[in-house]
């Protein structure tokens, strides 16, 4: 295994083409899964762990087997077990896909680099275009229609199940695979055969206003977010004010999210973590920026590592927090590898914020309430935080 331990991942519908549905959001809201990296804390000692989460691994891994041995599918033996076990964060992922998996926590993908949203009336249309890929190639541009996938008509389609299209099934979704599209802009429909590629997300985006407020908008925690985070600040004023957009963040690597904590708090603690029993611990590094007026936006889609920072600000008393309740998604996974090479994931245990608070089927309530004018509020609320006392 790769040495972390995997954290906060939405569950994984089915094995095979659903597998591109978890990874929708790294082409339109953000990573779905996080990891904690196995030093944070001492790993369990052997025979100490309960018999309950080992006996559910033990009974995954003896089902990949004796599959395996019949000539039969491990995977599909293996998601039998994790459904019989009631874990509803259980996930299954053949060896390829665990690739893919690593490579979306390291901020890469294979797609064409469109975003994508639904209209009011079920349209899809491109919200963006990455630069450099082979949509913007093509010539495709923001607030071009996309009616159809391969043949497949998309209106009225989840975006989820639009951006899976693009990105292919187990079979194609590999870097020079075609994918035509059916597109529309005006009165002018066209389409276009385009070759996925390995593309590299942008998961933090830096917008600085003229009245000097900065935002910094977190798509997802891959790897690099916190450097990203920490070069915005040195760029900005010392005593700048700041908003730190978390809305449809479903997750990423909790040591980067650990690590935008500890840009902001001169250390302390972040959040405390159990492993099969085994209580852990998750610390900010010395020296951030205690100073520097802080509001976090935070929505329904607000997930997992999103929900540990947001977590750690608020109980530290670091940041104003607005919007509307988080998603609640506060468990730990931990792998196992398979005879064949796939992986399953169990659930182990839960994390909790400085204070204690449990988040999974919880959330974290906001500071203040806010829907569409989140931002608006944020202004309003930065402005009394940076008057002189």
């Amino acid at each position: 295994m790769s040495g972390r331990d995997l954290f906060c991942q939405p569950r994984r519908i089915r094995h095979g083409a659903a597998l591109t549905l978890v990874f929708a959001g790294l082409l339109i809201a953000g990573a779905a899964t996080g990891s904690f990296p196995e030093a944070d804390g001492p790993a369990p000692k052997a025979g100490a762990r309960p018999v309950g989460p080992v006996s559910r691994h033990e009974a995954v891994e003896k089902a990949a087997a004796e599959a395996m041995a019949d000539g039969k599918s491990p995977v599909e033996a293996a998601e039998r077990a994790v459904s019989r076990s009631g874990d509803r964060w259980a996930a299954v992922y053949s060896e390829g896909e665990y690739e893919e998996f690593q490579d979306a926590l390291d901020g890469r993908y294979t797609g064409v680099g469109l975003w994508a949203r639904q209209s009011a009336d079920g349209r899809i249309e491109a919200t963006r275009v990455q630069p450099g890929s082979p949509a913007a190639d093509a010539g495709i541009r923001t607030g071009d229609r996309l009616r159809s996938v391969d043949g497949r008509e998309v209106d009225g389609r989840p975006v989820t199940e639009v951006v899976a299209l693009l990105r292919g099934d187990a079979d194609d979704a590999r870097a020079g695979t075609p994918v035509t599209l059916g597109l529309q802009r005006g009165t002018r429909a066209w389409t276009e055969t385009l070759h996925r590629a390995r593309l590299s997300t942008d998961s933090v985006t830096v917008r600085r206003q003229p009245d000097g407020l900065t935002v910094l908008k977190i798509a997802a925690f891959t790897k690099g977010s916190a450097a990203v985070v920490r070069e915005a600040l040195r760029a900005a004023p010392a005593d700048g004010r700041t908003v730190l957009d978390l809305r449809g963040n479903s997750g990423g690597l909790v040591t980067e999210a650990v690590d935008t904590a500890s840009a902001f708090l001169d250390g302390g603690l972040v959040a405390t973590y159990d492993v099969d029993g085994a209580e852990r611990a998750l610390h900010a590094a010395p020296g951030g920026d205690t100073a520097r007026p802080l509001v976090v936006l935070v929505d329904g889609g607000t997930m997992s590592a999103a929900e540990l920072l947001t977590g750690a600000l608020q109980d530290r008393g670091r940041a104003v927090v607005i919007g509307s309740r988080t998603f609640g998604k506060g468990s730990v996974q931990m792998p196992t590898k398979l005879p064949d090479g796939s992986v399953a994931e169990l659930t182990v245990g839960h994390y909790r914020t400085p204070s204690g608070h449990t988040v999974d089927g919880r959330g974290i309530t906001p500071d203040l309430e806010a829907g569409s004018s989140a931002l608006q509020r944020a202004e309003t609320v930065l402005t009394g935080l940076g008057d002189p006392s």
